[in-house]
């Protein structure tokens, strides 16, 4: 394994339970530190996954997270959608927790080493050789490493995908968009809600969601082509407009912001030409975050790949062990296709051309009358639903 962040956590975890020996490769330190709360949704059917590979650790993450149970929906203002749920029977899992990623993290590493997995920190990939007997990945420290087979969940960055070659077939999207963490006012907590907010008019008409995690706040501004990120990410230019959306204490509480153009990219092959090397999560897809779809399909390609490498070495044939990580690269690279063109549907939805103002404008219009329309409006922002190809992942 290469790479501690969820993902790899995942995989080591899954090969674990399915009785294989585990070292992970991180080029940090195990105490890294780890900037902002970054995939904070955590979706049920990923805690499902997790579950299977460690059972009680689906509930842990669950315990350690936030469950809201209601969501709004705002235009220009004005509530057009509002739904509250039922609270979720303490004995199933969830459909969904929300908790920085540090903690899953966290959680994830105590599973991983109490399961046997083995861990070398301090080891950045400098060089990966594939032969027809395994991968030899060579450290900046000068050391050696041999496996017959090489899950690589070592990000966006991934110096394993770099040095085989593999590119990412995709673009990066227009626009900017400022995402902020604000520590909860414990002395005066807010409604425990997701709320979306198109065009808020205290911010000059610019799209904000504002989603609650344990300890605090995801705060995305949606800013105006032709707006300079550094007026909106700092200083006053940032406590400004989150004075506007939240109570004015919570822009003395930010505790990270960072600014983004969101990549959707997605791997020209999850492999090597000889089935040696899987990649999985960041290091095989990026997904603008609408849907949280990216943790939350790199958990699944976690699980595919370490089934594919139990499979690989089950076998003596080596067409059959081809064959099991083949299969996993292309059932999983469908599904990325899909989850890229889906977070693609709520990023045209979110910067809408003329026509699609018009259809936005007639559905608030319209949802007093047709509540249909005002869900439409809810859910739009994070993109179809519906399962990608050999997953019920997005199934909430």
């Amino acid at each position: 394994m290469v790479g501690a962040g969820p993902v790899g956590l995942s995989a080591a975890l899954a090969l674990r339970a399915l009785g294989r020996p585990v070292t992970v490769l991180e080029s940090g330190a195990q105490d890294r530190p780890r900037p902002g709360s970054r995939a904070i949704f955590v979706h049920g059917a990923t805690l499902e996954v997790l579950d299977r590979s460690c059972p009680g650790v689906g509930a842990e993450l669950a315990a350690h997270g936030l469950v809201w149970q209601t969501k709004r929906t705002f235009y220009a203002g004005r509530e057009v959608y509002a739904r509250t749920y039922p609270v979720p029977a303490s004995t199933t899992l969830p459909h969904f927790t929300s908790l920085p990623q540090v903690e899953t993290e966290r959680l994830l590493l105590q599973a991983g080493k109490a399961a046997g997995v083995e861990f070398a920190w301090n080891e950045q990939v400098s060089g990966v050789t594939v032969d027809d007997d395994g991968v030899t990945l060579t450290t900046a420290t000068g050391t050696t490493w041999q496996a017959s087979y090489v899950i690589a969940a070592d990000g966006s960055r991934s110096a394993v995908r770099r040095a085989l070659g593999i590119p990412l077939e995709g673009s990066r999207s227009d626009g900017w968009y400022i995402v902020v963490d604000v520590e909860e006012d414990a002395a005066d907590p807010l409604p425990v809600e997701r709320v979306f907010h198109y065009g808020h008019p205290g911010v000059g008409g610019r799209n904000v969601l504002l989603v609650p995690f344990a300890g605090g706040w995801r705060v995305d501004l949606q800013l105006h082509d032709g707006d300079d990120p550094a007026d909106f990410s700092d200083g006053e230019g940032l406590r400004d407009w989150l004075r506007a959306v939240l109570p004015p204490v919570y822009a003395e509480r930010v505790g990270w912001a960072s600014t983004y153009q969101f990549l959707q990219v997605v791997a020209a092959d999850f492999t090597d030409p000889r089935s040696r090397v899987l990649l999985t999560g960041e290091a095989a897809h990026l997904f603008a975050p609408f849907g949280a779809r990216g943790m939350n399909s790199g958990v699944p390609d976690a699980d595919a790949a370490a089934t594919a490498v139990h499979l690989a070495l089950s076998t003596v044939v080596p067409e059959r062990a081809a064959a099991a990580v083949r299969d996993f690269a292309i059932s999983r690279r469908r599904a990325a296709v899909y989850n890229c063109d889906a977070a693609g549907t709520a990023l045209t939805h979110l910067r809408p051309d003329a026509g699609e103002r018009a259809r936005l404008d007639a559905a608030a219009a319209g949802s007093a009358d047709d509540p249909k329309l005002g869900h439409w409006l809810d859910i739009a922002p994070y993109g179809p639903r519906d399962a990608p190809p050999g997953s019920t992942i997005y199934k909430y």
